[in-house]
C-alpha cells in the first residue's frame, strides 16, 4: 500500500512540539531571572512576557501561576530522583538506593536542566525557594507528597505494603530529613555550584546512620 501523506508531516510534528518546548523554556528563563533580580512577589506576570514579547495568554497556556514557574524546575529535577531510585539495583537496602539515587540525580541533573535552563540558573533557583517564605511554605507542602511518593516506591521495592509496615516510611523520613537540612545549609552558604551540594548531601548522608545507632560520647 502506497502512502499518500507528505513527506514533511512527521518533521511538521516535531518542529511544533519543539517550538512548544522554546516558547515554554523562554518564558521559565525570563521569569527565574526577573524573580532572582527584583524578587518573586514583586515580578508580575506582565514583567515576564514583556521580557520575551509574549502575550499573557501565552503564559498561562504553559503555566496556571508564578508558583509553578518557579517550581518546573524542582519537578524536573525530582523526576530525574525518583527515575534513577526506579534503577538502583535490587539487592541494594532502601537507604543504600536513595543514597545512590540522590548522588546520581545531582550527577546528572546539568544534563537533565541543559535544554532547559543554564544549571547555574537553577542553582540560584533553589536558594530563591529557601528564602522566600511564600515559597518554602509551598515547598514544604510538595516535599511531604513527594516523601509518600517516594515511600510507596520503596514499599514496593521491598514487597511491603506502607500502610501495614511502617519502616518504608520511616526510613524515608530520615532520607528527606536529611535532604532537607543539606538543603537549607547549602543556600546559606556562599558555594552554589553543584559540586558544593552534592558533596555536603554526600557527608549528611554518610552520618545518619552512626548519628541513629551509635554512642555519641567518646571514652570516658
Amino acid at each position: 500500500m502506497i502512502d499518500e501523506r507528505p513527506a514533511t508531516a512527521a518533521p511538521v510534528t516535531g518542529l511544533r512540539e519543539r517550538k512548544k518546548r522554546r516558547t515554554r523554556n523562554a518564558l521559565l528563563r525570563a521569569a527565574l531571572l526577573l524573580f532572582l533580580s527584583q524578587g518573586y512577589e514583586r515580578t508580575t506576570v506582565d514583567e515576564i512576557t514583556d521580557a520575551v514579547n509574549m502575550s499573557q495568554r501565552t503564559f498561562f497556556r504553559y503555566f496556571a501561576n508564578k508558583e509553578e514557574v518557579v517550581f518546573a524546575l524542582q519537578e524536573l529535577v525530582e523526576s530525574r530522583f525518583v527515575a534513577e531510585l526506579h534503577a538502583r539495583p535490587a539487592a541494594e537496602g532502601p537507604f543504600e538506593a536513595m543514597r545512590g539515587a540522590a548522588l546520581a540525580a545531582w550527577d546528572n541533573v546539568e544534563v537533565a536542566l541543559s535544554e532547559v535552563v543554564p544549571v547555574d540558573l537553577y542553582m540560584r533557583s533553589y536558594r530563591l525557594i529557601e528564602s522566600t517564605p511564600a515559597l518554602l511554605a509551598v515547598h514544604l507542602r510538595r516535599s511531604t507528597e513527594l516523601e509518600e511518593r517516594i515511600s510507596r516506591l520503596i514499599g514496593a521495592r521491598e514487597g511491603l505494603d506502607v500502610d501495614a509496615d511502617p519502616r518504608p516510611r520511616v526510613a524515608v523520613a530520615a532520607f528527606c530529613g536529611v535532604m532537607r537540612v543539606t538543603g537549607r545549609l547549602w543556600g546559606q552558604g556562599e558555594d552554589t555550584s553543584v559540586e558544593s551540594i552534592r558533596r555536603l548531601t554526600e557527608v549528611y548522608l554518610d552520618r545518619i546512620g552512626p548519628a541513629l545507632t551509635s554512642s555519641w560520647r567518646g571514652p570516658a
